[in-house]
C-alpha cells in the first residue's frame, strides 16, 4: 500500500552510490509521485515526462514498471479502492457484542464520514476519484471510477435496507434506495467541490448537521 502523503524524490547521491530499489519500491515510488504531483491547486495534465523528471529517471524507466500512464492511474484506483472498501468492511462487520450493534443508518453514516475523511487526507487522490485527473485518459479508468462510486452507494443501501427492516418499515428497499442516493450525491459534491477550491473547503466541514438534516 502506498503512502500517499510522502513526498518521493530519489536520493541526491551519484548513481555509483544510489541503491538499488528493492522489488516494488520504483512502482510504489512511481505511484507516491504521481499521487503527490496530482496533490497542486490547479495542475496542469500530468505528463510521464514531468513524472519521470520529478523522480530524476527517464521516462523510458518508468515504462518498465507501467506499460502506459492509464496503468499508473490504475494503480492509483486499486489504492483507493483497497483502502475504502477495507474501512467499509470494518464499519459493517457485525459487532461480537449484540450491545454494541450500530444501527444501519449509524453505519451508513460511518461510511461517509470515513469516506470523506480520506479525501482530506489524500487530495490528489480525489482529482481521480472525480475524474479531473483522468480527463483525455482512457475510457476504462472512467469507468472504474464510476463503478467505486456504485459499489459505495451499493454498501449504503445495504446498510440502510437493513437498518429500515429491523424499524419495522414497510418499504426498506425504498427507503434504503432514496437515502443511499442522497448520501452519494453528498459524497460527489463535497468532493467535486474540494477539488475546485483548490483543495481549500474541507469535505467534512459541518458534516455532522448536515448528515443530521438529511435524515
Amino acid at each position: 500500500m502506498i503512502n500517499v502523503e510522502a513526498a518521493v524524490t530519489d536520493s541526491p547521491a551519484s548513481p555509483a552510490v544510489r541503491k538499488r530499489p528493492r522489488p516494488g519500491e520504483r512502482r510504489e515510488q512511481i505511484l507516491q509521485a504521481l499521487a503527490a504531483m496530482l496533490e497542486q491547486p490547479g495542475a496542469e495534465r500530468i505528463t510521464t515526462a514531468a513524472l519521470a523528471a520529478r523522480l530524476e529517471v527517464s521516462e523510458a524507466a518508468l515504462y518498465r514498471h507501467f506499460a502506459s500512464k492509464a496503468q499508473m492511474f490504475e494503480g492509483l484506483i486499486e489504492f483507493i479502492e483497497t483502502s475504502v472498501f477495507t474501512l467499509i468492511n470494518r464499519i459493517t462487520e457485525p459487532a461480537a457484542d449484540a450491545a454494541e450493534q450500530v444501527d444501519g443508518v449509524q453505519q451508513a453514516q460511518r461510511i461517509v464520514v470515513m469516506l470523506l475523511q480520506f479525501a482530506e487526507r489524500n487530495p490528489g487522490m480525489v482529482k481521480v476519484m472525480v475524474g479531473d485527473a483522468l480527463v483525455f485518459e482512457n475510457e476504462r479508468l472512467h469507468q472504474r471510477i464510476n463503478l467505486f462510486f456504485d459499489k459505495i452507494e451499493a454498501a449504503l443501501r445495504q446498510c440502510l435496507r437493513d437498518g429500515a427492516a429491523s424499524a419495522g418499515s414497510s418499504t426498506p428497499t425504498v427507503d434504503a434506495q432514496l437515502y443511499s442516493s442522497l448520501l452519494g450525491d453528498l459524497i460527489r459534491g463535497r468532493l467535486l467541490r474540494f477539488v475546485r477550491s483548490g483543495f481549500k473547503s474541507e469535505p467534512t466541514a459541518r458534516l455532522q448537521d448536515v448528515l443530521a438534516s438529511v435524515h
